[in-house]
C-alpha cells in the first residue's frame, strides 16, 4: 500500500471516530475503535490463511444462511474442524471461530441483528482465552460493552454498536485487500487520539520522529556505529513501552527476522492492552514478544528478578520514553536494590535516573541504550549529580542529544536523548545541540527527515560542527563538575562580523560623491525653471 493510501485509510478511520464519538471522550472511544480495527485485522489474516489451507475445499459461494465461507465449511465438515484448527494454530498461531470473524460481525451490524452485542462479548472472550497459544487474558478488559455510555439499555447499546461497526466496515471496504496497512492505520489513529488527549498522551505515545532517532541509534553497531546496522538483535526491551510504537520501530528497521524477541513493560492497563494489540496487528507472532503489565520501578516482573548473575536477563538494545520527572516513593530496602546500589537512589521528586538505572542494569555489555529524559538530568545537583558523575567516570554516557521544545503532546519542555553503553570505545562524550533545528507547527514542532538524518549522521560518524556538535573529553567535563548542560560545551552564539574601517570609509566617500552629483544635476533643472535651488 502506498504511503498516500495509508494516510487516506488513517484519515478515513479518524473521520469515522470523530463522527461517531458523540458523548464519549476520545480516550474511551479510542478503545472501541482500535479493538474493532484489531478484530478486522485478525479476521482478514485468518480467512486468508484458511483459504490457502483448504484450497479447493474453501467454499466459492455462500447463501443467505451463513455470513462467511468459513462458516459454511465448518457446518459441512464438523468432524474435520479440530484438525483444521490445529493446523491453523501451527501456521498463523491463532484460531477465530466463524461467528466471531469481522465479516460476520459486520453483517450482523448491517442487518441490525439483536444478538450483535452478545456475539461480540463472546468473541472477545474467546480471543482472550482460547485463540492463541499464549493466553491474552484481559486484552479487551477496557472495552465495556455494557457501558451506559453506549446506551441506557441493551437495545440502545446494541443499536449504537451496529452503527459504529457498520460505519467502520463501510470505511474499510475500499481498502479490503490492503490488510498489511491496518497496522499503519492503527498507529495513525493512536497518534490522532494522542493529539486529542493532550497531557494524557505522554503515557502511551512517542512521536514517530523521535522514535525514528532512538530506534536507528540502537540498531547501529554499538562499538563501531559507522559500520552500519547490526545483522541481528537477539532481544530488544522497552521498560515503559506505552503502545509499543518504539519497539515496533526497532523491529521495522531490523526486519521481521532481525530480532529474536521483543520485550516490553507497561504499568497502565489500557496502554498495556494497546501494546499487545499493536504487536499482533503488525504481524509479530505471540511467541515473538512478551509484554508485562506491572510497575517498572518496583521491578515486579519475575523474569527480571533473577538473583543468579549468570541467569540475569540482558538485552542487546534498550529504548525508553519514561514519564518525565515522575514522583516516586523508594522504600529503605530500595537502596540495596541491585539496580541502584552502585549509583544511589534518584530523589523522590524525579525518578528519571531510577528509570535510566533500571534499564542500564539489564543492558548487555555490547548493547546500546537510548532514553528520552528532561534536560534537568544533565545539570541537577544532589543525588542526581552523584549518579551522573559515577556514570561519567565509569565511561557509560556516550552521547547527549538536545532536542527542540514542544515536540510532545504531553509537554512543551525541551528534552534530551542520552545514549549509554557499558563498554564504549571513545573516551569522550559527544554533544549534539539540535534544539534550534526544527519546523514550527501549529500545535507541536516537527523534526523533518533532514533534521533526523543530520542527528543520526552526527552520532554515527561522531562528527563535529560549529554550534551543532562537539566531542568533549572527560577532563573538560570534570572541570565543569560533571555538569552536562549542553550550552556549557556548545556555544550557539553567532559572533559579530568584523568591520573593515578602510572599506567602510571608501563606501561613505562614494556615497557622498553620489549625493553631490545628484544634487548638482537636480539644481541644474531647477535653475532652468527659475526655481529655488537645493542648498
Amino acid at each position: 500500500m502506498t504511503e498516500q493510501n495509508q494516510t487516506k485509510l488513517g484519515k478515513t478511520l479518524w473521520a469515522i471516530a470523530d463522527q461517531l464519538r458523540g458523548a464519549m471522550d476520545a480516550d474511551d472511544f479510542r478503545d472501541y475503535m482500535l479493538s474493532f480495527l484489531f478484530l478486522r485485522y485478525l479476521s482478514d489474516n485468518y480467512e486468508a490463511a484458511a483459504k490457502k489451507e483448504l484450497g479447493s475445499d474453501y467454499p466459492a459461494q455462500i447463501d443467505s444462511s451463513v455470513s462467511t465461507p468459513l462458516q459454511l465449511w465448518y457446518e459441512g465438515n464438523l468432524a474435520d474442524v479440530p484438525e483444521f484448527e490445529k493446523q491453523m494454530r501451527r501456521k498463523v498461531h491463532y484460531v477465530i471461530e466463524p461467528q466471531h470473524l469481522w465479516s460476520s460481525i459486520a453483517n450482523m451490524a448491517r442487518t441490525q441483528d439483536a444478538e450483535l452485542l452478545h456475539t461480540l462479548q463472546a468473541g472477545f472472550k474467546y480471543i482472550e482465552t482460547e485463540s492463541f497459544q499464549s493466553t491474552f487474558q484481559g486484552l479487551f478488559s477496557e472495552i465495556d460493552l455494557a457501558s451506559p455510555k453506549l446506551g441506557k439499555n441493551y437495545t440502545e447499546r446494541n443499536a449504537k454498536l451496529c452503527a459504529i461497526i457498520q460505519k467502520i466496515a463501510d470505511g474499510l471496504a475500499e481498502f479490503s485487500k490492503e490488510m498489511d496497512a491496518l497496522g499503519d492505520a492503527y498507529e495513525y489513529l493512536i497518534g490522532q487520539f494522542a493529539a486529542g488527549s493532550g497531557k494524557k498522551a505522554g503515557e502511551f505515545y512517542t512521536p514517530q520522529q523521535i522514535s525514528d532517532i532512538l530506534s536507528t541509534i540502537v540498531t547501529l553497531d554499538s562499538q563501531e556505529p559507522r559500520t552500519g546496522v547490526k545483522q541481528r538483535l537477539e532481544s530488544v526491551m522497552d521498560f515503559a513501552c506505552g503502545s509499543g510504537s518504539l519497539l515496533l520501530n526497532v523491529r521495522k528497521r531490523m526486519g521481521p527476522h532481525g530480532i529474536g524477541k521483543i520485550y516490553g513493560q507497561e504499568k497502565n492497563i489500557t496502554t498495556y492492552n494497546l501494546a499487545r494489540m499493536n504487536m499482533l496487528l503488525h504481524g509479530v507472532k505471540d511467541t515473538e514478544f512478551e509484554i508485562f503489565h506491572g510497575d517498572t520501578l518496583a521491578n515486579d516482573w519475575d523474569m527480571l528478578r533473577e538473583l543468579n548473575p549468570a541467569k540475569k536477563p540482558a538485552f542487546d538494545a534498550i529504548v525508553a520514553n519514561p514519564p518525565f520527572s515522575y514522583r516516586w516513593e523508594p522504600g529503605e530496602a530500595m537502596a540495596d536494590d541491585v539496580r541502584f546500589k552502585s549509583h544511589g537512589l534518584a530523589p523522590k521528586s524525579a525518578a528519571d535516573f531510577a528509570f535510566l538505572l533500571h534499564g542500564f542494569h539489564f543492558l548487555k555489555d555490547e548493547g546500546v541504550m537510548a532514553i528520552i529524559l528532561p534536560h534537568g538530568v544533565l545539570f541537577r545537583g544532589g543525588a542526581e549529580e552523584r549518579i551522573r558523575t559515577k556514570l561519567l567516570k565509569d565511561g557509560h554516557i556516550d552521547t547527549v542529544i538536545g532536542l527542540p521544545s514542544n515536540l510532545f503532546y504531553s509537554t512543551g519542555i525541551p528534552v534530551c536523548i542520552l545514549v549509554l553503553k557499558k563498554c564504549k570505545k571513545p573516551d569522550d562524550v559527544l554533544f549534539i545541540n539540535a534544539a534550534e533545528h526544527f519546523a514550527k507547527g501549529k500545535r507541536q514542532n516537527q523534526l523533518t527527515d533532514e533534521h533526523i538524518a543530520k542527528i543520526i549522521q552526527t552520532y554515527q560518524f561522531r562528527e563535529e560542527e560549529a554550534r551543532y556538535s562537539r566531542r568533549v573529553g572527560m577532563a573538560e567535563i570534570e572541570k565543569n563538575d560533571f555538569n552536562l548542560n549542553i550550552s556549557r560545551y556548545i556555544s550557539t552564539a553567532v559572533g559579530e562580523a568584523e568591520i573593515d574601517l578602510e572599506v567602510t570609509h571608501r563606501e561613505l566617500v562614494d556615497i557622498e560623491e553620489a549625493i553631490t552629483a545628484a544634487r548638482d544635476k537636480h539644481n541644474a533643472f531647477l535653475r532652468e525653471l527659475g526655481l529655488k535651488l537645493l542648498p
